[in-house]
């Protein structure tokens, strides 16, 4: 044998034992991500019930538009509350802002929090012009919310069907999920798929 051949049959020989690896790694992969399930928003016990009524709240916004709140809309509603000075509610504004943007015709994202800070100023500096942007003490009270950032998500009708404390991107895009798969949470959506 010469050189050319034992070079190739060394290379097919690497060729055969590296798609092998591949084949043993994605299948950790795949049992990996079973034994980690993603984590939803963290929901919490207080406030409106999933399933129930949300309280309806007739609002004007920083921009002096009305908002309402509950009841009847004419499509499913993301009330996310924040604060200026909340470091991963500024994390997740470039989200929120591609969110409205991009589900603009089947989402509406409204902004919500209570009177500390300068809103205004903050809301022009972050680019939030396109979401009505709600200050309102009782309605951070009657959603019974602690921590920030916290978001609560409303059908057509008004019905809270999910919410939760959300620090990433993977918790918000929960919400959202839970709502599309008519279930209260992913976390129920997984109890359910392994029992």
């Amino acid at each position: 044998m010469d050189a050319m051949t034992i070079s190739v049959v060394l290379l097919w020989l690497a060729v055969l034992a590296l798609g092998l690896l591949v084949w043993a790694l994605s299948r950790q992969v795949g049992v990996l991500f079973e034994r980690v399930a993603p984590m939803g928003a963290l929901v919490t016990d207080t406030g409106p019930a999933l399933g129930k009524p949300s309280p309806i709240f007739d609002l004007i916004g920083l921009q002096s538009e009305q908002v309402v709140i509950g009841g009847p809309q004419a499509q499913p509603t993301l009330l996310f509350f924040l604060a200026p000075t909340c470091p991963v509610c500024k994390k997740l504004i470039p989200i929120l802002k591609h969110l409205a943007r991009d589900e603009a015709s089947t989402l509406r994202v409204v902004l919500a929090s209570d009177g500390e800070g300068d809103h205004l100023q903050f809301m022009r500096a972050q680019g939030l012009q396109a979401m009505p942007y709600l200050l309102s003490t009782e309605l951070g009270m009657s959603y019974r919310v602690s921590r920030l950032p916290y978001a609560v998500l409303m059908d057509r009708e008004g019905t809270v069907r999910a919410k939760g404390l959300v620090n990433s991107r993977e918790q918000l895009d929960s919400l959202l999920n839970a709502h599309d798969m008519d279930t209260p949470t992913i976390q129920k959506y997984l109890e359910g798929q392994t029992a």
